[in-house]
């Protein structure tokens, strides 16, 4: 009723990583021209998605708060004087029928579809890869003409859904690979001064003609440069101009536990991307792991001159050390997923610490694939292992962190951080 009353724009974002940083890129970019809203929090499945539209949290267990929440949707619904004119929302699947009882009430405008990977996510009530994409997919498909459909070129999965859409539907490839439409170049990590914050993400987009510079500050990572790649084709689709979309950009922050970098115990620094994990974006994390350790030099660690850009060269003080947590929802996948971060963690990471079962996997294949088993650590949940980074944490070291949400691997980052009492304001909770 209030999307009939109010009439929105909508947004619908879906993929198996990357949908959060995609949203706040998206809501970061548009924020400042139009009255914007977009799901908070696990607000992305049946219940999550029509309190974002009516602007309401849930009532958790209690019977009166929901009947107060019930409440507050009547008026909403009825009358509000500052709806938004673009809502955008994240649009989770976890079962099949999920996407189209979503849609049978969200009649979604723009279509951004992040990624699926080799193995994908909230796969485990799926007979197969290909019904999990189908699923997906059904965003897509039901875009109206005159729609928008924003599409990450660099994974397979996702161009096919692309190319199998009625030529009619607008279409916009983002990513790195030859054939994007918008394609993102001349990516590098520049750091500057960590102690001083001075640090980020610098690339250009090209689209149709124009070539325009961005940088993400405080972002680590290629997975954020996606997300505002993502941004900059919505941005267009809305009249803005490249050179518009990289100034409201320059603001873009990631959420906490999306690739955060945090002060740890000892000078060292963490990496915590603990939010959630799936093979996909533990691989990305770990190449940041890597890309990280290359370009630090012990002068911008420590906090060189202003503008002194680091050295570009291995830092042989410091240590890589990855910390990676189950990753659940893998059904068939959780084996071969956990095998290919395994394999991934033994070529970055200097040492390795899993925690949970499954993780156990992980850990073998580090050792298979060669890594020392006297630098391979095993644990079965996030509080022992916080506890034994503790004692072996030194200056100089590099700390990724990440694991599935019920694996609550933020107690790792908060076990490890310099400063634990900004725990609420930088971690997930």
């Amino acid at each position: 009723m209030a999307i009939w009353r109010y009439r929105p724009t909508i947004i619908g974002i879906t993929g198996s990583a990357g949908k959060s940083s995609a949203k706040e890129a998206i809501y970061q970019t548009l924020k400042g021209k139009y009255k914007v809203r977009r799901s908070t929090g696990n607000y992305n499945n049946e219940v999550g998605a029509p309190l974002t539209i009516l602007g309401l949290k849930g009532g958790g267990s209690s019977f009166w708060a929901w009947l107060i929440v019930f409440l507050k949707a009547v008026f909403v619904v009825i009358w509000s004087g500052n709806y938004p004119e673009i809502l955008i929302l994240e649009m989770g699947v976890d079962k099949p029928g999920d996407m189209e009882y979503l849609l049978d009430f969200i009649p979604v405008q723009v279509g951004v579809f992040t990624a699926i990977g080799e193995f994908p996510s909230h796969i485990e009530f799926f007979p197969e890869r290909e019904k999990l994409i189908g699923e997906k997919a059904l965003l897509i498909k039901s875009l109206p003409l005159e729609g928008l459909a924003v599409l990450n070129y660099d994974d397979l999965s996702v161009r096919d859904v692309g190319r199998g859409l009625p030529p009619k539907i607008k279409k916009i490839f983002y990513g790195f690979g030859q054939g994007a439409d918008l394609k993102i170049v001349n990516y590098a990590l520049v750091v500057r001064a960590l102690d001083r914050r001075d640090f980020g993400s610098s690339f250009k987009l090209d689209y149709q003609g124009s070539l325009v510079p961005f940088h993400l500050n405080r972002v680590l990572a290629k997975q954020q440069v996606f997300a505002a790649a993502a941004a900059a084709a919505v941005g267009v689709f809305f009249g803005m101009n490249l050179v518009e979309i990289s100034q409201a950009l320059a603001d873009y922050h990631p959420l906490p536990g999306r690739t955060s970098l945090i002060k740890g115990i000892n000078h060292s620094w963490l990496i915590d991307d603990s939010y959630n994990a799936s093979p996909l974006a533990t691989i990305a994390a770990l190449e940041v792991l890597e890309e990280f350790s290359v370009i630090l030099s012990p002068a911008s660690a420590r906090g060189g001159r202003r503008g002194e850009e680091s050295r570009r060269q291995p830092v042989s003080s410091c240590r890589k050390i990855a910390v990676l947590g189950d990753m659940l929802e893998l059904g068939k996948y959780t084996e071969p997923g956990h095998q290919a971060v395994g394999k991934k963690a033994a070529t970055v990471a200097d040492l390795l610490f899993t925690v949970g079962e499954k993780s156990q996997i992980t850990a073998s294949a580090a050792e298979e694939e060669g890594m020392e088993h006297n630098s391979v650590f095993r644990f079965n949940n996030s509080e022992e292992t916080g506890q034994a980074l503790k004692k072996i944490i030194k200056e100089g070291d590099i700390v990724l962190i990440k694991g599935s949400r019920l694996m609550k691997m933020e107690k790792i980052t908060k076990e490890i951080m310099a400063e634990p009492s900004k725990a609420k304001d930088l971690l997930v909770y």
